[in-house]
């Protein structure tokens, strides 16, 4: 792995004007410098995204799905090497960076098929008063430069919902990628080039987000913005993009409702590892469980027990669970909103610890509703548990948040479980599951405060697609 990494524009690598240090979040090692980008290299990158655009937009659906499809193979081929490099810019599992790989290939080949499945419908022109004679259509087109702004939490396949997408609609794309996660991005560029891309197609140019925002939200040749963090940043992106067409996933605050009757056989393990997963650094992480009162003390006492189990340590260790959060600055959000929370009442089941950079998975019982733990996007290793009387307590409950990205509900009952479904306020119901669930080719996308637009390849395309009517009128001789 190279030490030093320019910006990747048009093809080349170019020197930038400055670099920092990445550092390894579990160790504190430095591992490369990275360059980063100012406003005059994400003007250069955009200006040579349009000009590759005008030739890219006429590249055969069959010719994008190829380059998909051999750079999914590329990343499987090269998948250790890949895994190694979340784990260590990422700090994140070794074990659950594989995961994310798995994933990764399997995106770039949903895009890949997404490709060739590019179609609009046929409109019943007839159907209203003066249609006759008409014929009438609709086709998706591509829309231009398409900029993307990534998060640390999974480098690879969070970039690849964004890159997936653009190319397979014959979109060009300027990436910049997580500060903390650069590597995963820029080692795209030798893959796609590798792939057959031509070059232009995809620019990478790390930098700090408030440096290189306006640029990147605002150029006028930048015909839709995609964005995945928080919702502050997502609110200044809105403002600065105008009417450019906007994918915003800014984040969760999920709920799981553990019903009357449900089998905590089946619900403790996955419960703990959506809470716990990447140290809870996962959008649809768990962050709120409402157990029924049947069973709360003894799913309680289980999920501590199960929590105390993890195994703390090297993100390179096959056996580890928990590792280091992000940064420093994370941590110490961490740590204060943890504090105030016991200061207003909360009590610290297990966890709460912090040794270097790791803090302890932590489980927190009478949870005030106004803390910080309860109202914002913890996005680290804290779960709150809370009892309730009834279905709808519950409901209401959950639904009390700003945000609504996913949520879950254990129940036995089917009845129960579309009551549930029907009335949680998130952009995703997952019944007999963790709200943690995602797969690749569903749509992924939020309501309130949670974004707007839809991930997932095909819903993703359709964001970042102009839909166009065409009529014909036909000749009545011939009818």
């Amino acid at each position: 792995m190279r030490k030093k990494w320019q910006l990747w524009i048009g093809g080349q690598w170019r020197e930038a004007k400055t670099y920092e240090p990445l550092y390894n979040p579990h160790t504190d090692e430095e591992l490369a410098e990275i360059g980063q980008a100012e406003p005059a290299d994400a003007e250069l990158a955009i200006t040579n995204a349009h000009e590759t655009f005008q030739r890219f937009k006429s590249h055969p659906a069959h010719a994008r799905a190829e380059i998909l499809a051999k750079a999914a193979d590329i990343i499987d081929q090269r998948s250790e090497e890949c895994a190694k490099i979340i784990a260590l810019e990422g700090a994140k599992s070794i074990r659950n960076a594989r995961e994310e790989i798995s994933r990764t290939v399997q995106t770039y080949q949903f895009a890949a098929e997404a490709a060739k499945s590019n179609y609009g419908e046929q409109i019943p022109m007839d159907a209203a008063k003066g249609g006759e004679n008409r014929f009438g259509f609709t086709i998706h087109t591509p829309i231009g430069v398409v900029t993307a702004i990534t998060p640390f939490n999974f480098p690879f396949n969070l970039v690849a919902h964004k890159v997936g997408p653009a190319i397979a609609a014959g979109n060009s794309i300027v990436l910049k990628p997580a500060e903390q996660t650069p590597l995963s991005s820029l080692l795209l560029a030798e893959i796609f080039q590798e792939a057959g891309l031509p070059d232009g197609v995809l620019n990478i140019i790390p930098g700090k987000g408030e440096v290189l925002s306006k640029t990147l939200t605002g150029h006028p040749y930048v015909k839709n913005v995609t964005f995945t963090g928080s919702v502050e940043v997502g609110h200044i992106i809105q403002q600065q993009a105008g009417f450019r067409k906007l994918t915003l996933e800014l984040g969760s605050n999920s709920p799981l409702i553990i019903d009357e009757g449900a089998d905590l056989e089946k619900v403790i393990e996955p419960s703990v590892m959506g809470s716990f997963s990447y140290n809870g650094q996962v959008c649809i992480s768990i962050q709120r469980i409402y157990v029924h009162q049947s069973l709360y003390q003894e799913y309680l006492d289980r999920f501590i027990k199960r929590t105390k189990e993890l195994v703390i340590g090297s993100p390179l260790d096959e056996k580890t669970n928990i590792t280091a959060v992000i940064s420093k600055k994370s941590l110490e959000r961490l740590q204060g909103w943890l504090e105030e929370a016991v200061k207003e009442g909360a009590k610290i089941e297990c966890g709460g610890t912090v040794e270097g950079n790791i803090m302890a998975p932590t489980v927190l019982t009478n949870v005030n509703r106004d803390s910080k733990v309860f109202r914002s996007e913890i996005f680290g290793p804290i779960v709150c548990i809370f009892p309730f009387d009834t279905l709808d307590e519950a409901i209401n409950d959950a639904n009390d948040s700003r945000y609504g990205l996913n949520s879950g509900i254990f129940t036995p009952s089917i009845e129960r479980a579309f009551y549930a479904a029907q009335r949680l306020e998130t952009g995703g119901v997952i019944i007999n599951d963790i709200p943690t669930f995602r797969i690749d080719n569903m749509p992924y996308g939020g309501w309130k405060d949670s974004g707007v637009g839809r991930e997932g390849i095909k819903y993703a395309m359709q964001e970042m697609m102009e839909q166009k009517f065409i009529s014909f009128k036909l000749n009545e001789h011939f009818l």
